[in-house]
């Protein structure tokens, strides 16, 4: 579905990402692994069209959109689901998933799919007339992601999804992706509890300064010892 060749993206002088290539299979859910200031959303940034690389192709269903403004790469079908949540803190929760299906191929089934959030998210069901920047954490990353599923992606790209919440509502949003990922969508997550993102990831690559040192299997790279080492502590 996604393929990342080669990629190289710089902020002036400073080399951020340098020759990374990866994939992300249909159906899969690809962890990145790696520690701060490593790459990891300069990465997503760069997929997302936020960034432009400065050389490498991203391909999505073989067409390349590297360099391609962000609300188009949108409109192919590849969200985000940005670190930090980034909820319209004064519109209330229906105006932020009204927001989430602004894009083209969304805009035929927005109210099917506000039906489909709220009853997949039945917490924000409660609060549709809430101010967003009212809400707790957890109900926030909550948003963010119905958010994101109102412009109906193919693929999604979970940045930090559990950061800054309690251990019980982290657990639920890994379970969230989990759940999205057997009906079908395909996930490329950057996660902070590198454990639990391994023992979910059907695919994982390892991302030290900017570039791709280690790649296998979730389970393969959970059982390797230099992973171990640096991410887990054992």
């Amino acid at each position: 579905m996604l393929v990342v060749e080669n990629l190289d993206l710089c902020y002036g002088d400073a080399q951020a990402l340098a020759g990374v290539s990866l994939e992300v299979r249909q159906g899969a859910v690809v962890a990145i692994v790696g520690a701060n200031g490593a790459g990891k959303t300069s990465l997503i940034r760069a997929i997302a069209g936020i960034l432009k690389p400065k050389r490498g192709r991203i391909l999505f269903r073989g067409q390349n959109i590297a360099g391609l403004e962000s609300h188009r790469v949108c409109n192919l079908g590849i969200g985000q689901v940005a670190e930090g949540r980034q909820v319209f803190p004064t519109l209330t929760v229906h105006e932020n998933l009204l927001m989430g299906a602004m894009i083209p191929r969304a805009k035929k089934r927005r109210a099917e799919n506000l039906d489909r959030m709220l009853a997949l998210f039945p917490r924000l069901r409660e609060r549709t007339g809430q101010a967003a920047g009212t809400l707790s954490g957890g109900e926030q990353q909550m948003l963010a992601i119905a958010r994101c599923l109102m412009g109906e992606p193919e693929l999604v790209m979970f940045d930090e999804p559990s950061l800054g919440l309690s251990p019980a509502m982290a657990q639920a949003v890994l379970d969230t992706i989990v759940d999205l990922n057997r009906q079908g969508l395909s996930c490329l997550l950057v996660e902070q509890n590198v454990a639990a993102s391994l023992e979910l990831a059907s695919d994982a690559y390892v991302l030290e300064n900017g570039a791709i040192t280690l790649s296998g299997t979730g389970a393969a790279l959970l059982a390797d010892d230099r992973v171990r080492q640096a991410y887990l502590g054992m």
